[in-house]
């Protein structure tokens, strides 16, 4: 989704190849055009655009027509990573203050 959020370049219609949204994605992940189409498929049920396959001068294209899931998402991406930076921290407090109780009742019944 972060692929078809930048080429969205802020618009709510466009139309996108294949080939440029696979020379966005890290080549670690390995996507193929048939890769692509299922995950692009998946996103369109997920509610985060609207998907039109056509041919522009014989080459496949995407017509992408973003929702409000889709315009938001990198709002979302932002709130998800700040969580989960909270929570570890979180844990390690937890952690740390648990580790400090359990040197102090040592300590004490010693």
């Amino acid at each position: 989704m972060g692929a078809v959020f930048t080429l969205s370049q802020g618009k709510t219609r466009f139309l996108v190849a294949p080939y440029e949204i696979l020379a966005i994605l890290p080549e670690k992940a390995k996507f193929d055009e048939q890769t692509l189409e299922r995950v692009m498929h998946s996103l369109e049920i997920d509610g985060y655009f609207e998907l039109v396959f056509s041919d522009r001068k014989g080459e496949k294209t995407y017509c992408i027509h973003m929702r409000e899931a889709g315009l938001a998402f990198r709002r979302q991406d932002i709130q998800r990573k700040r969580d989960t930076v909270v929570r570890l921290l979180f844990a390690g407090v937890c952690g740390l203050l648990s580790a400090v109780i359990g040197l102090l009742l040592k300590a004490i019944l010693s």
